[in-house]
């Protein structure tokens, strides 16, 4: 049964977000809990779908993806928060999703 890209966006968003977290003062904070498990999935959606997914592309986007701490007073890049095993992490779920798409 084929799923719509909604849900599809919706598997891959759960897939990150209970695997990828961010590091705060040695505090791993899972993506679903941060909420950015969702807006990541969909930024990250076209590359799975059209096969071309590469590291530095999801890079790119962990860049561009602004975290916001303090209540605003500061806004961080979310490439900057992962620590290296949880962007391992990400890429792992990435290309699985891809295989099983």
């Amino acid at each position: 049964m084929a799923y719509s890209s909604t849900e599809t966006i919706e598997k891959l968003a759960a897939a990150i977000g209970e695997n990828v977290y961010i590091d705060i003062a040695k505090w791993h904070l899972y993506l679903r809990d941060a909420h950015l498990h969702t807006p990541l999935a969909e930024q990250l959606y076209p590359m799975i779908t059209a096969g071309s997914l590469q590291e530095n592309q999801v890079l790119e986007v962990l860049k561009q993806i602004s975290v916001k701490l303090g209540g605003g007073k500061l806004e961080v890049p979310l490439s900057d928060l992962l620590p290296m095993q949880a962007q391992v992490h990400l890429m792992d779920v990435l290309e699985e999703f891809q295989r099983d798409l």
